[in-house]
């Protein structure tokens, strides 16, 4: 590894080939003063980064690629969407999507490691890929990242170059959380058992689901992501102190990061791991909670599209469903408003007209009640969806739907 200035940086992309595809940490560790240089010396590139946040260079001759969509990226007509799991992506820079250079954003120099921090996910293998292909990996080392254990560790003969930085992180205030979605997080905490392992997406009802679970005990998490409500559980007590926290990247506060900091009981580990559907099986009472934009009488969920635009992506969700099922007392629960109150529509629909983005959950919980869907037959899903999950107003018409499907 060798530490070089941002101004020496021009020289290093020159060696680049053309049109390269470069893989950035994404999320809230985008490594902009590594990004910002090469954008200002690289005439046109590929950008590949998951949920990507606002800020990234956008001319022409910048083509954005990713299997999961985030703001910065959203709504861009030369996008490149590519449907994959989560726990697949690794693959995609192995064998499809190789990358010509990697930059991360790093910890500064701890001994002769710096740590990925905040955002682990599928870097490493991106790191691999890179290495094995003649690319390059560069490090953007910032005192202000955390410095976090398990896979985000890496040593210095993995980097080729290190700028140091200081500047300091983006953070992710908790959302405020809506009565709605309090109706929802309470009911789905309240058939929580303690000792459960916990897996929640992103959204107010995942937070809202944690808020309602610091009286629990025994408290487990696996899951690909956490922020702030997981640190409310370890303030509250709520957590198995014997058990590590695994995930694989986080974002909020200040003091959340401050709280992982050399913090042994957490692991942060790379995405074949953490969403692994045999490992998921394998926690005790794996507990999945994800939201999603539709769910029909079929039990099936779209949680990707909107009006035919890809919205999102797959993401981990159906690697944790698939998991959580696997569990011995295992349940994976989609959870939704029952109405869309901007478009004043039902969330709950006969038949989902967009792609599906996962099907066959435990139960579909929305402010009405739970409806369980998982063991039970194509009429019982559709009766109960109806009547413990759909919004009153539209009960009729399902009802109605579900008889000319032959469901009930």
């Amino acid at each position: 590894m060798r530490v070089i200035t941002p101004e020496q940086l021009a020289g290093i992309y020159d060696g680049l080939p053309d049109n390269p595809r470069v893989v950035t940490s994404g999320n809230f560790a985008t490594p902009f003063v590594l990004l910002n240089a090469l954008d200002a010396h690289v005439s046109q590139y590929r950008l590949h980064l998951l949920n990507a946040q606002a800020g990234l260079p956008s001319r022409p001759g910048v083509h954005y690629e990713t299997a999961f969509i985030g703001a910065g990226m959203r709504g861009y007509s030369d996008l490149e969407y590519i449907p994959c799991r989560l726990s697949l992506v690794p693959v995609l820079f192995r064998d499809h999507y190789r990358p010509d250079v990697v930059l991360l954003h790093t910890s500064t120099r701890r001994f002769d490691t710096v740590s990925l921090g905040t955002e682990v996910n599928v870097l490493p293998a991106a790191i691999e890929s890179a290495r094995a292909h003649g690319g390059l990996v560069i490090a953007q080392a910032n005192p202000q990242m955390p410095y976090t254990y398990g896979d985000a560790q890496l040593y210095e003969h993995e980097i080729d170059y290190l700028v140091e930085v200081d500047e300091p992180l983006p953070t992710h205030p908790p959302l405020e959380i809506s009565a709605v979605s309090k109706e929802i997080g309470d009911r789905i905490a309240s058939v929580v058992h303690d000792g459960s392992t916990l897996q929640l997406g992103i959204g107010a009802v995942p937070d809202a689901v944690l808020s309602g679970l610091t009286g629990h005990a025994g408290l487990r998490i696996w899951t690909e992501m956490f922020s702030d409500g997981v640190l409310a559980l370890h303030k509250a007590g709520a957590l198995d102190p014997e058990i590590p926290l695994t995930a694989s990247f986080l974002f909020g506060t200040k003091e959340l990061y401050e709280w992982v900091n050399l913090n042994r009981s957490i692991r942060m580990m790379r995405t074949e791991r953490v969403n692994d559907p045999g490992a998921i099986a394998r926690q005790a009472q794996m507990t999945s909670v994800n939201a999603a934009l539709q769910v029909d009488l079929f039990d099936q969920a779209n949680a990707s599209r909107m009006n035919g635009r890809i919205f999102s992506g797959f993401g981990g969700a159906t690697d944790f469903m698939v998991g959580a099922l696997h569990s011995r007392g295992g349940r994976s629960f989609i959870a939704l408003p029952s109405w869309h109150p901007k478009a004043n529509v039902s969330t709950i629909v006969p038949r989902i007209t967009e792609p599906v983005t996962s099907f066959q959950h435990s139960a579909v919980v929305t402010e009405n009640g739970i409806a369980d869907v998982f063991g039970r037959s194509q009429s019982e899903q559709a009766s109960n969806i109806i009547t413990y999950a759909a919004h009153p107003s539209v009960r009729e018409e399902l009802t109605s739907k579900a008889k000319e499907f032959n469901l009930i």
